[in-house]
């Protein structure tokens, strides 16, 4: 367990006293990008196979993938408190009647102590965040939006359909409502550059985000992306080059944000580039080795650059 910066499974622990798991679920949802409202294609970068659970499957109702995720948690882990994870796709992307029917679902098996939800900045309104608000007095529910960049530019290549502002405008819209608040970047694009990647950190650190997740831009089989690589390569980090970014982005960031991930783990019979070969357990020692070797903590460079 690492004390270099503040990871998830001990924020749960010690606010729940206790090991809580996540349980994923796919309630079927589609996204503005894929249904015709903003596009076919989707983002360029996005196939939701690439790290989609197996156990997570459409077909089954969502009591039932849920019981199917405890049992497996339970038996492997012996874990006996669970956040159910509304993850492919946009998971507010409905109405408000259609979502408290999935969300209370959900919330009816006794061992779930709450929710998280994955969705985009521009699928939430004030009636939506009513209804979190509301499940919030009694369970922990989170709101994870994919942010993915903070420049247009970026957001513009990967055809994300909506623009920075609107990340602004939903965190403050969730903002003192008793919601927790997270977000998911990318970084790699070949939009950006090096410290333009790094300057996120202290953007995101200036906003009332609580949870954060980080992941390095992968290639993966059927997305635009592929084609994209194909036919004009561009650079993606290699291995040793990410410890190092992830280290220098890390001590930017508010040592109050809570880290949810910190890099992405497509399957190798998907990925086409980076290729690292280290399993998920290596690449969390590496990192925590080459924060012991620079002696870096969360946070620990964030005062010093605003002055």
């Amino acid at each position: 367990m690492t004390n270099r910066y503040r990871a998830f499974g001990p924020y749960l622990k010690e606010k729940f006293r206790t090991v809580v798991y996540k349980v994923n679920v796919d309630a079927g949802f589609t996204c503005p990008n894929r249904d015709g409202t903003l596009g076919v294609t989707g983002c360029i970068y996005c196939n939701n196979d690439s790290f989609r659970p197996s156990r997570c499957r459409p077909e089954l109702s969502i009591r039932e993938q849920i019981q199917n995720g405890i049992a497996y948690l339970s038996m492997r882990y012996k874990a006996n408190k669970f956040l159910v994870y509304f993850q492919p796709y946009t998971n507010t992307y409905a109405t408000v009647g259609e979502l408290e029917l999935l969300y209370r679902e959900a919330l009816l098996e006794p061992s779930v102590i709450g929710l998280a939800i994955g969705t985009r900045p521009d699928c939430i309104d004030e009636e939506k965040i009513d209804l979190l608000e509301s499940l919030a007095e009694d369970y922990f529910i989170l709101i994870e939006y994919g942010l993915q960049s903070v420049y247009n530019k970026s957001l513009d290549y990967m055809a994300r359909g909506h623009d920075y502002q609107a990340f602004i405008d939903a965190v403050n819209m969730t903002t003192n409502r008793g919601i927790h608040i997270g977000a998911h970047i990318i970084v790699g694009f070949p939009t950006e550059t090096h410290e333009e990647m790094l300057d996120m950190a202290d953007e995101i650190s200036s906003m009332p985000v609580e949870f954060l997740k980080i992941h390095q831009l992968q290639v993966v089989k059927g997305t635009v992306l592929e084609g994209q690589y194909i036919k004009e390569p561009f650079h993606t980090f290699s291995y040793e080059e990410y410890l190092d970014f992830l280290v220098d982005f890390v001590e930017r960031l508010s040592p109050e944000i809570v880290l949810q991930r910190l890099f992405a783990t497509a399957p190798d019979d998907m990925l086409i580039a980076p290729k690292w070969g280290r399993t998920r357990q290596e690449i969390i020692r590496d990192i925590e080795k080459r924060f012991i070797k620079r002696n870096a903590f969360q946070g620990s460079k964030r005062m010093c650059l605003r002055h």
